[in-house]
């Protein structure tokens, strides 16, 4: 039973960052905010980075902790 959602939960990571990097892709081609994702995800992404990045020693226990699971999914 836990290993099924542990599947699960992997499969549906894996799928986001997939659509992540899809949105990606297609705003650097087209220049605009990707309409199925709802907004600028490049502007959202260094917005992320650069809060993670005044955080400090905080930030980047963070970023470690997020590499690890985008690793172990």
């Amino acid at each position: 039973m836990l290993n099924t959602a542990k599947n699960f939960l992997s499969e549906v990571v894996s799928l986001g960052l997939l659509l992540i990097a899809v949105g990606i892709v297609l705003q650097v081609i087209f220049g605009s905010a990707v309409p199925f994702v709802g907004g600028d995800i490049v502007a959202n992404l260094t917005g992320l980075i650069g809060t993670l990045g005044d955080g400090g020693l905080v930030g980047l226990i963070s970023i470690g902790i997020i590499l690890y699971l985008i690793q172990k999914a």
